[in-house]
């Protein structure tokens, strides 16, 4: 059970560091926001246009990063399941999943695992599936050999 905590682990820091880099960027906009407005006159404003656009999508972003937060605080690494949902550890024929939160790639102990989420294409067709079960993807044709 130990890489499945530290595989949890790697997506809480995956989280968190997207959380304090979208934080940090916000914070980074806003005070280019004060310097403009404090250093140019009212007929130009199409700089903060571009800078108040780039503020929300940062603030979408933040609240998403935010939400994979929270849908890793439901996944406790101690729980096993003997189907895929929300926090299993899946070993295939050909690659470790992880449902969780889309982290992408995460190697621990020289093995590759892949961080998805349970509403990502491969993570759709993995779900509720169980140890034997055969998975079609892109083609390619894999067995689920345990769930975790």
């Amino acid at each position: 059970m130990k890489i499945k905590s530290d595989v949890l682990q790697a997506c809480y820091d995956y989280a968190n560091k997207r959380i304090a880099n979208y934080k940090n960027e916000i914070e980074t906009i806003k005070d280019s926001l004060e310097s403009n407005d404090k250093g140019s006159g009212d007929d130009d404003d199409s700089g903060n246009g571009k800078l108040l656009n780039d503020l929300e999508k940062n603030s979408l972003h933040l609240i998403d990063a935010q939400k994979m937060l929270d849908s890793l605080r439901a996944i406790s690494p101690k729980t096993v399941n003997t189907y895929v949902s929300l926090g299993s550890l899946v070993k295939t024929t050909t690659n470790h999943f992880f449902i969780s939160i889309s982290a992408g790639k995460i190697d621990i102990d020289n093995l590759s695992v892949f961080a998805i989420s349970p509403s990502s294409p491969i993570g759709l067709l993995l779900n509720n599936k169980i140890s034997g079960d055969k998975i079609e993807f892109n083609g390619n044709t894999f067995t689920i050999t345990e769930v975790i």
